[in-house]
């Protein structure tokens, strides 16, 4: 057992769950192996407590960090901005720099509040919708947070949301009253959403949804959303938390050519700096100062400082042809390893945000011992790539050479008929939100 993981053992005794984040669990990766802790990072390269060095070839800090761990730049805009104060009882000019660049990036908006997590941003703007609105029910398509308003779909029998992303999120501590004000439709299922529409006239504050993650929107799809929340005078929300600063700079509507009235932005446009930015029309977002909505922390000017900077080289460097040309060499890698060694896989996503799936009945199974594998051969690596600045054409090609091994070792132990857990090193990885001990 390394350092990581020794550490690991005592935060499970004095953090509830170990970790701040659900998706940086051990379970979620390697159960009783993953490094868990890092001592520094750089690039897409991260060195562990123990001193071991991976590349990290996963999620790149669960997608924040488009650029790159310990972007030069960004940081030392963040640097600058602590020698002139963080914090003060005065506002920082960063608050307006920030806002007229999301607005140049994006003219159908006029107006922009910050939070610091994407998750309290997206509560900042159900709240503004129904404040705007006079009204309670939100239609919802996506993954959106942890916040009441959206766990509240759980309330009601059955695991709504456990095809949605994330399977037994229990809804406890939801006041039960919330029951019935958030309602699933599923992605490019329009005849879901026209069934709600009818089902609740002139009762529907807002339709929240994610417009782009795994797979592209069907012809029509955003647009009949987009025409039917206008005729019906709903507020129309896209959450670019994932699909931001992917695309394009700025939101992935841009290149659908749907624009929402109010957007939702974090991680890749901050390059691992704590700010989300809700923007919007000006009816809408002007709602938002007949409602309660202010908090310190959300002033504080460092963050902001560095994703200005973050934006600026964003734009500056081309991230998403990089990252268009970088997803579709690692998928089509996968392919070509998969076809060469008979394994059978999956491969989906758009090309910045790209996923495979072992095609077995032990999936879970198949993708921990992937895991296992590739962390012998330096990879921070599971079935899904977040692409950043980072990776580069050798580090990809060294990748795809490691998973061809990996492949290869699996379709022995598939022709030598032995069950696949066999062969872990440690319990299979989780692959929904499970209580820990």
């Amino acid at each position: 057992m390394g350092k990581g993981q020794e550490l690991y053992q005592r935060a499970k005794q004095i953090i509830p769950g170990g970790t701040q984040l659900l998706s940086k669990r051990p379970e979620m990766w390697l159960p009783k192996q993953w490094p868990s802790y890092y001592s520094r990072a750089k690039g897409c390269e991260v060195w562990d407590l123990d001193g071991t060095h991976y590349y990290d070839m996963s999620i790149m800090g669960v997608g924040a960090n488009v650029l790159g761990y310990a972007f030069e730049e960004v940081d030392q805009a963040a640097k600058d901005a602590v020698d002139r104060g963080g914090m003060c009882t005065l506002n920082a000019p960063e608050e307006v720099t920030l806002a007229e660049t999301l607005l140049k990036l994006h003219p159908w908006a006029d107006m922009v509040r910050y939070a610091k997590a994407g998750g309290e941003a997206m509560a900042l703007a159900a709240r503004v919708a129904r404040a705007y609105t006079r009204k309670d029910i939100v239609l919802v398509c996506g993954y959106h947070g942890w916040h009441d308003w959206y766990l509240s779909a759980n309330l009601i029998k059955g695991d709504p949301l456990a095809d949605v992303h994330l399977k037994g999120l229990a809804p406890l501590g939801v006041p039960r009253g919330l029951a019935g004000t958030n309602l699933i439709f599923h992605y490019n299922q329009p005849e879901e959403f026209d069934a709600l529409i009818e089902k609740y006239p002139g009762q529907i504050a807002a339709v929240i949804m994610e417009p782009i993650r795994n797979d592209y929107p069907i012809p029509g799809y955003l647009e009949k959303i987009r025409e039917t929340t206008q005729r019906e005078g709903i507020v129309l929300i896209f959450d670019e938390i994932t699909s931001g600063f992917r695309l394009c700079a700025g939101g992935s509507h841009l290149k659908l050519g749907v624009n929402p009235d109010l957007a939702v932005f974090a991680k890749a446009m901050t390059n691992g700096y704590p700010v989300s930015a809700v923007i919007g029309r000006k009816d809408v977002m002007e709602a938002a100062q007949e409602t309660f909505i202010s908090s310190t922390f959300w002033t504080e000017r460092i963050a902001l400082a560095a994703t200005v900077k973050s934006i600026e080289c964003y734009q500056k460097y081309h991230v998403d042809e990089h990252q268009s040309r970088i997803g579709k060499c690692v998928k089509e890698g996968w392919t070509k390893a998969a076809e060469k060694t008979g394994m059978q896989i999956h491969t989906s996503g758009i090309l910045p945000l790209i996923h495979f799936e072992f095609e077995y009945d032990n999936v879970l199974a198949h993708k921990t011992y992937f895991t296992q594998q590739m962390l012998k051969k330096g990879y921070l690596a599971a079935t899904a790539l977040y692409v950043s600045l980072a990776h580069t054409e050798e580090i990809v090609e060294r990748y795809l050479d490691a998973c061809g091994c990996v492949f290869r070792e699996i379709a022995q132990i598939h022709a030598a008929g032995k069950p696949i857990e066999e062969c872990l090193d440690g319990p299979v990885c989780h692959a929904g939100f499970e209580r820990l001990n």
